[in-house]
């Protein structure tokens, strides 16, 4: 089995790296992947524990995407077996950190406006090494005991519609796809059914219209998806030739009942599935 789905502490999951692959290892995983949002800054401590456990990493990236979906919905892009040291992608995704940064800053002004005694130095300080996010607002606001849970604080404060919430910068659809093309990896459509989309066909032309801008594939196997769409993309992907992956989405704490490369305890994800993708970057790029 394998997971090509997770996050750590340089983004906003509470595992480090070298952590991810000790778990990994000892759940007799065959390979890993770390996808951090808006962040690669983990990709060098992956590999040296990937090389220290004898067990294959993937070197990953998680963007946020500026996409017309429906309402509540949101569209996120994974680029898999990609250049970590790319420049460009490098130089932008520094760019975003800054625009998280600035974004806390934000929700911090707001939270305060409420009357809530948060400070931007106390949530660096929660975000420690990582770029910050929402869940680091969340475990914030939690040990300060305005909140019971990363779930409460998000239904209370944090999520869309509520009264800290703020948006961030994103990179538009082409721009995401091809910032990963660029990078050497393949772009893959992250958890299609949280587009929110009412059914699967109506998700389904959205997909349409990110292949006319070169997306390589999407999440087939992640917990919680409708049979409906595992179906469908499955079908989209024979007719296509399109790339399928999978992951269980892992963020440690922040998710408790998301396991690692288990999800719910329902996935399953061979190790053939990292085979077909590297095949297609062969294919695409003429490398490993």
């Amino acid at each position: 089995m394998i997971d090509l789905h997770t996050h750590s502490t340089f983004s906003d999951g509470t595992d480090t790296p070298a952590a991810l692959v000790t778990q990994a290892r000892a759940l007799g995983l065959e390979a890993v992947a770390l996808t951090d949002h808006d962040t690669v800054e983990g990709i060098p401590e992956l590999l040296r524990a990937g090389r220290e456990h004898g067990l294959t990493v993937v070197p990953g990236v998680e963007l946020s995407v500026d996409a017309q979906v429906a309402p509540g919905g949101h569209l996120h892009m994974l680029g898999l077996l990609i250049d970590p040291e790319s420049r460009e992608l490098r130089t932008t995704l520094a760019g975003l950190a800054a625009e998280r940064e600035r974004r806390g800053e934000r929700i911090v002004e707001k939270l305060q406006g409420l009357g809530i005694e948060v400070t931007v130095s106390e949530l660096r300080a929660e975000a420690g090494a990582g770029a910050i996010g929402r869940p680091h607002v969340a475990r914030l606001l939690m040990r300060k005991g305005y909140a019971a849970s990363i779930q409460d604080a998000f239904d209370r404060y944090l999520g869309r519609g509520k009264p800290a919430y703020a948006d961030k910068k994103k990179l538009g659809e082409e721009a995401a796809i091809g910032l990963i093309h660029r990078a050497g990896g393949l772009a893959i459509l992250a958890h299609a059914h949280l587009m929110q989309y009412p059914d699967y066909a109506a998700a389904e032309a959205k997909i349409l219209a990110l292949m006319e801008l070169g997306l390589d594939g999407f999440e087939v196997y992640y917990p919680g998806m409708p049979e409906a769409y595992t179906r469908g993309l499955l079908a989209l992907s024979r007719a296509h030739g399109l790339a399928v992956s999978g992951g269980s989405d892992y963020h440690g704490a922040n998710k408790p009942d998301v396991r690692l490369g288990q999800g719910d305890g329902s996935l399953h994800i061979p190790e053939e599935v990292l085979d077909k993708l590297r095949a297609r970057k062969r294919g695409i790029f003429g490398l490993v």
